[in-house]
C-alpha cells in the first residue's frame, strides 16, 4: 500500500512490528490532532488483539506496609511525611485479604512495601515474610509480585526461593539528573542493577515511569530504550499526582492524554508485554481511556474495607468497591473486553520464562 501521510506509514510499520526510528517514535508521542491519536489507538489495540485476543488481566494490590526509609520528593510515604498514618498489615491480615483478591479472580497479587527497615534489616522478620509467601504460593497457587524498592541480591535470591515470580521496581525515570530530584540520595545504578539481578535469577521484571514530574519526550524515548535492554516483561506509565506534605505537592499532574499516548506507544514497541492500566491515578473513571490506548492489564484491584491504601490516590475508589472485579466485569463485557482465566496468565508467564529460571 503506497501511503503519503506521515502519521499512516509510521502506523503501518508498527502494525506490521517493524522497528521505529527515534524520530518516528517521537513524533508519536507528539502527536496532537485527535484523528491521529485515534489512530494510533487502534493499532495499538491491533497489537493487543494480535498477542492477548480480547482478554484481560487483573492484578490484586496489597501494600503491606507503608513504612519507608527513603525520602523521595515525590511520595506521599516519604519517611519525613509525618502527616501520614502508616501500618504494617500482620500475617493474619495478609492471608485474609490474599484469599479474598484470589476468590474474587486475580490472576496475581502484588505484595507492595515501602523500603521498611523493619523487614530489610532484620533478619527474622525478613524470614517471617518469606514464610508468609511460602505459605500463599502452596496453599493458593497463584503468582506473586513483590515491589519492595532495592533490596540485597540476597533477599532476591529468597524471594525466587519463596516462590515469588515477578520484581516490580520503577525507575521512575532514566534521566539520571532528574532522578537524583525525584530519589534523594539513592543511585540510579544500583536500582537498574537489581533489576538485572533479578532477571538473571529468572524473576520475571516490571518497569516502570512516571510523567509530570520535568521529563522531556526524549527522557520517555529513552526509558523505552532502558526497558528494551532490560528486556522487561511488564512495562508501565503513571500519571504524577501530587502528594500532600512533599515538596511536590503544588505540582500540576499532567493531562491524561500524554501518559495514554505513552501507553499506545508502549504497545506499539512490545506488542507482546503486558501493560497495565492502573486503578491508582483516576480510579475506575479512568479505566476506559487506558484499556482503549492497549493496556492489558488492571492493576491496583484492592477488596474495599480492609484499611488498605493505594500509592499515588491512596484512597480513591477503595472503600466503595469500585477497584473490585465486581465491579470492574461487567464494564470489560459492556466494552467487549473479558477478564482472562487463571490458565490463560500462566500460559504467558510459561512463554516468559527463561532459561536460567529455577
Amino acid at each position: 500500500m503506497l501511503l503519503s501521510n506521515k502519521v499512516d506509514i509510521i502506523l503501518e510499520k508498527a502494525m506490521y512490528e517493524e522497528e521505529l526510528t527515534s524520530d518516528e517514535i517521537k513524533y508519536l508521542l507528539l502527536l496532537s490532532e485527535k484523528d491521529d491519536i485515534a489512530k494510533m489507538f487502534r493499532v495499538a489495540r491491533f497489537l493487543r488483539y494480535k498477542y492477548f485476543k480480547n482478554k484481560i488481566f487483573y492484578y490484586g494490590f496489597l501494600y503491606f506496609s507503608t513504612f519507608c526509609r527513603n525520602n523521595c520528593n515525590f511520595c506521599l510515604y516519604r519517611k519525613s511525611n509525618q502527616i501520614v498514618q502508616r501500618y504494617r498489615k500482620d500475617k493474619k491480615e495478609i492471608l485474609e485479604i490474599s484469599e479474598q483478591l484470589i476468590a474474587s479472580g486475580v490472576h496475581l497479587i502484588d505484595f507492595t512495601m515501602g523500603e521498611d527497615p523493619y523487614y530489610l534489616l532484620n533478619d527474622e522478620n525478613l524470614e517471617e515474610l518469606m514464610n508468609l509467601f511460602k505459605e500463599i504460593k502452596t496453599k493458593f497457587n497463584i503468582p506473586l509480585m513483590v515491589s519492595p524498592g532495592v533490596v540485597s541480591e540476597k533477599i532476591l535470591d529468597n524471594f525466587k526461593i519463596a516462590g515469588v515470580n515477578w520484581y516490580a521496581c520503577y525507575q521512575e525515570t532514566h534521566n539520571k539528573k532528574l532522578y537524583q530530584k525525584l530519589r534523594i540520595n539513592q543511585s540510579f545504578n544500583e536500582r537498574m542493577e537489581k533489576k538485572f539481578y533479578a532477571k538473571k535469577i529468572g524473576l520475571l521484571i516490571e518497569e516502570g515511569i512516571l510523567v509530570g514530574v520535568g521529563e522531556t519526550v526524549d527522557d520517555i524515548i529513552n526509558s523505552f530504550e532502558n526497558m528494551k535492554i532490560l528486556d522487561a516483561d511488564q512495562v508501565r506509565v503513571m500519571s504524577f499526582i501530587p502528594q500532600r506534605n512533599t515538596p511536590m505537592e503544588n505540582w500540576i499532574s499532567p493531562q491524561r492524554i500524554w501518559e495514554l499516548k505513552i501507553i499506545a506507544v508502549m504497545r506499539l514497541l512490545f506488542p507482546d508485554r503486558l501493560i497495565p492500566a492502573s486503578l491508582d491515578v483516576d480510579g475506575f473513571s479512568g479505566l476506559k481511556d487506558r484499556l482503549a490506548a492497549g493496556a492489558n492489564v488492571i492493576t491496583s484491584i484492592i477488596p474495599p474495607r480492609k484499611g488498605l491504601k493505594g500509592v499515588s490516590n491512596s484512597e480513591l475508589d477503595i472503600d466503595d468497591g469500585k477497584r473490585s472485579t465486581d465491579f470492574i466485569t461487567p464494564f470489560l463485557m459492556k466494552h467487549n473486553l473479558c477478564p482472562a482465566n487463571k490458565e490463560e496468565y500462566e500460559a504467558w508467564l510459561l512463554k516468559r520464562k527463561r532459561p536460567g529460571d529455577f
